[in-house]
Order: structure tokens, then C-alpha cells, then sequence
């Protein structure tokens, strides 16, 4: 199940750079698999685009792990689309390239990519941990973890850099996670399920053309 996003509207952080968000015993992908996945993402976008045949990657070490991802694709600062897959039965490397091929005309809050923007598009990836229930919004880290609001047939996803640019505190980004469920704000109050996880966030630098 793909999943939109609300991402942020910030400059892409450096590949090079890894999060501190993806810690406590989770290894964080070194810079040359960074690299190696925003390739693959951008080689995916692009076949996509041309209708060309999607990059077969070649997947070891750190990109066969089966987790979950985000792909987001901009243009200067604003965001062209987003998509994600939270559950853990893809190896990462197969979840980026299904992720950024689908970006280009599957989401429905845009229109499909043209091949004349793909030398201004910029590609951000997301590379989730495993979520975990948490019995109190005492548990949340803002900046640190992202959030999953679930009852009934209705869930709600935002990933933790949204929290830390809307300045939202653990309630603010709880209630804003209920809303993107389709809930009321304070559903968490009253039965729906709360889970949290941890992203390492990286992207291509801006000028990638």
C-alpha cells in the first residue's frame, strides 16, 4: 500500500551528511549506500518518465535489509510528490526504485512528471525503521520520531522532519497525525492507536542537473 505525504517544503539535506534521527542500535546507511539508492531512485524516475524499461538494482549489504521508505520529489522548494510504504516485506533497494518510479504519476495531489522538469526535480529518500506502539505522547521525541495514527479502518503517517519544521510539540504533532488520518484531533484521547519510528533522511543536492 503506497501512502502519501505531506513533506516538508525545506532545501533537501546533504547526502552526505547521515541523520542523527536513525539511532539506538538501528545502523545508519553509510554515504556511499546513500548514494547508491538515489541513483537507483533517480534512475527509476527518469525510465518512468521516458517509459523506459525501471533500473534492475543490484541489491547487497545494507539495501537488501526489508524496511520501509518514503520518495519525495521537489522542484526548487516545492513539493511535486511523495509517496511511501511502511510495511517490511521488501528488501530497500526494491522499495526505493517501486517508491520513485510511482512518484512520477501516482500521486494524485499532482500531475504526472514531464520530461522536461526532471533536470530541476531534486529526490529525497526516507528510510524508515520498524513502528512501535508507544502507551503515551510522553514517549514521543519530536525531531527524533515519526508518528503513525491508526483506528479502525483509518491511519494517518507524518515523518519526523514535519513535526521539527512546523515547530509542533508532541501533542500538536499527534493531533496533526489524527487529522491526517481523518480523525478528530483528539482521537488519541480516545482509543486510537499511537506508533512511532525512526527515519535517516538524505537527499540529492540541488543542483542536479
Amino acid at each position: 500500500m503506497l501512502l502519501r505525504q505531506p513533506c516538508s517544503l525545506s532545501p533537501l539535506p546533504s547526502p552526505l551528511s547521515p541523520s542523527p534521527l536513525f539511532s539506538r542500535g538501528v545502523s545508519v546507511l553509510s554515504i556511499a549506500d546513500q548514494q547508491r539508492l538515489l541513483t537507483l531512485a533517480r534512475l527509476a524516475l527518469e525510465a518512468r518518465v521516458r517509459r523506459d524499461r525501471e533500473p534492475v538494482p543490484k541489491i547487497d549489504g545494507a539495501l537488501a535489509i526489508e524496511c520501509g521508505a518514503f520518495v519525495t520529489i521537489r522542484c526548487g522548494e516545492e513539493l511535486r510528490g511523495c509517496l511511501g510504504r511502511i510495511s517490511c516485506d521488501m528488501r530497500l533497494a526494491d522499495v526505493v526504485v517501486h517508491l520513485a518510479a510511482a512518484v512520477a504519476d501516482s500521486d494524485p495531489r499532482f500531475a504526472p512528471v514531464d520530461v522536461a522538469e526532471l533536470d530541476i526535480l531534486h529526490i529525497e529518500v526516507s528510510v524508515l525503521t520498524p513502528a512501535r506502539d508507544v502507551a503515551s505522547i510522553a514517549e514521543i521525541e519530536v525531531g527524533r520520531h515519526g508518528l503513525i495514527v491508526e483506528r479502525g479502518m483509518r491511519r494517518g503517517l507524518l515523518l519526523p522532519q514535519v513535526a521539527t519544521e512546523h515547530g509542533w510539540d508532541a501533542e500538536q504533532f499527534v493531533e496533526h497525525t489524527c487529522v491526517k488520518a481523518g480523525l478528530a484531533r483528539d482521537a488519541w484521547r480516545h482509543g486510537a492507536r499511537i506508533s512511532v519510528f525512526e527515519a535517516q533522511v538524505f537527499g540529492e543536492s540541488q543542483n542536479v542537473a
